[in-house]
């Protein structure tokens, strides 16, 4: 997850996936493209392989997710360039000059973040701006046990305050001030003005790191998922 928001509730679900079995079915996630530009989808888990691909208007890409996966995120990048072995670089999203990510990306990008089949065998799911804001998005479930529909598609990009403002995106607030205020590493922070702007704008998404009770949201372990850019 993004920043510090939720390291504590993950280090609760790894313990809880060590100790129980988990008898869950692999998730599938769909990633597809409705904006009227190329976007470069990414996700990354720790430990787990990663990738990333090319996404033309109307296209999708069918991510597998396993049971027990924590900390996952997916994301857009934006105006990349890549040569036939598959390194470049991008301008929003950029993870460490490759177009099949093995780590998460660099900011500003807006995260999908998961755990699958963690606590009372339950999904977590959620958009997090925390790391600023590149590419409109909506994360909703695709199984019929769970109708879950969160977006973010507010104007940020266009409203971003000054000093948050970059080409083609508005980065977020830890990012750039690198403050405890607004990265909150000893977990104990509130809300802040620059927050509020994300917050304003995409009221379902986590805005800063202690941002949980608007922002998490459960389906039952098992449900399939659509990440879908420009919704």
């Amino acid at each position: 997850m993004a920043y510090s928001k939720t390291i504590l509730i993950f280090f609760f679900f790894t313990f809880v996936t060590l100790c129980f079995v988990i008898s869950a079915d692999a998730a599938t996630i769909t990633v597809r493209n409705n904006c009227p530009y190329v976007v470069w989808a990414a996700t990354y888990a720790p430990g787990k392989p990663g990738g990333g691909r090319r996404l033309n208007r109307g296209e999708t890409w069918t991510v597998p997710a396993d049971p027990g996966t924590i900390q996952a995120r997916i994301w857009g990048r934006t105006n990349c360039n890549f040569d036939a072995s598959g390194r470049g670089s991008c301008q929003t999203g950029d993870c460490n000059g490759l177009l099949e990510c093995k780590s998460y990306g660099r900011a500003p990008n807006t995260l999908a973040e998961y755990a699958l089949a963690q606590f009372a065998n339950q999904d977590f799911i959620d958009i997090s701006v925390i790391d600023g804001f590149n590419i409109p998005m909506q994360f909703s479930s695709a199984s019929g046990q769970c109708s879950r529909v969160i977006r973010c598609t507010g104007d940020i990009i266009g409203q971003c305050p000054s000093q948050l403002r970059m080409d083609g995106a508005c980065n977020g607030p830890c990012p750039v001030l690198k403050t405890e205020e607004h990265c909150c590493n000893s977990g104990n922070c509130g809300p802040t003005p620059l927050s509020r702007f994300f917050k304003q704008r995409c009221p379902d998404a986590y805005s800063y790191p202690k941002d949980d009770p608007t922002s998490l949201f459960t389906c039952p372990a098992g449900t399939n998922y659509n990440v879908i850019f420009c919704p």
